[in-house]
């Protein structure tokens, strides 16, 4: 059975940090790209971060770049997105996307996600 499942949110203050993880299973983790999404109340779903396959590529959305981190650990089949120097448009439910291309197409598998909220 795949799944994808965040942990790591809660509520934090303007300028605070936070550390999500999704930990993945059911799939063979280290054959796919992992990305972050966010989705604010009301608002589309939006890219945030993703890696490559061996943790040496990493891509950044212009409203996050330099704030936020993400990496992997294949051996714990994990993702982290590391979130430092909060603002409050950065609440948002934040999830987890495994994709891998194949000569069909992109095999795609998202987990349930995690509440994050930046306030006073």
């Amino acid at each position: 059975q795949v799944q994808l499942v965040e942990s790591g949110g809660g509520l934090v203050q303007p300028g605070g940090s936070l550390r999500l993880s999704c930990e993945a299973s059911g799939f063979p983790f280290n054959s796919y790209g992992m990305r972050w999404f966010r989705q604010g109340s009301g608002k589309e779903r939006e890219w945030v971060a993703a890696i490559s396959t061996e943790p040496g590529s990493t891509y950044y959305a212009d409203s996050v770049k330099g704030r936020l981190t993400i990496s992997r650990d294949n051996a714990k089949n994990t993702v982290y997105l590391q979130m430092n120097d909060l603002k409050p448009e950065d609440t948002a439910v934040y999830l987890c996307n495994a994709e891998k291309w194949g000569r069909t197409g992109p095999t795609n598998h998202w987990g349930q996600g995690t509440q994050v909220t930046v306030s006073e």
